[in-house]
């Protein structure tokens, strides 16, 4: 069983209200509140209409749907994008088409998802030096392709 809360929210269009699609859906629908033309190589931000008051010590974050990604070449650029709980302002989704033909985006498409999570804030410690590990500085591929 996942745990739940209370999420306050306005909305332009009650129809629009996030939903599960499934009862083991980690992230819930975002909904187009606009008609929208996404050419090939653009970037769109699209209005959800929906504003969100977060619990404390939460955030929400924005992220693609893998069946538009997949079939369609559209993908949320920020991804993930970042939903403060401290933010009240509108949820807009920035979408991008990697595809070759445009894509047209109506009023109530499912265009995103989102998925809360527990925020926890680190302390900067300056030091001198690090420990050290095997991989050490090694990044951006150097552990192997498989």
């Amino acid at each position: 069983m996942s745990d739940v809360f209370w999420i306050r929210c306005e909305l332009d269009d009650a129809d629009l209200v996030p939903k599960y699609q499934t009862q083991g859906a980690a992230g819930c629908d975002l909904y187009a509140n606009e008609s929208v033309v996404v050419k090939p190589g653009r970037r769109a931000m699209v209005s959800t209409g929906l504003k969100i008051e977060l619990p404390p010590g939460f955030e929400a974050q924005v992220r693609p749907r893998s069946g538009l990604a997949a079939k369609y070449g559209i993908t949320v650029l920020n991804t993930p994008g970042t939903v403060d709980e401290d933010y009240r302002g509108e949820i807009k989704v920035i979408l991008l088409n990697t595809g070759d033909e445009e894509f047209v985006i109506n009023k109530g498409d499912r265009i995103a998802q989102m998925v809360f999570s527990r925020v926890f804030r680190g302390i900067f410690q300056p030091t001198k030096s690090l420990t050290s590990t095997t991989r050490g500085s090694g990044g951006f591929g150097s552990t192997g392709k498989s």
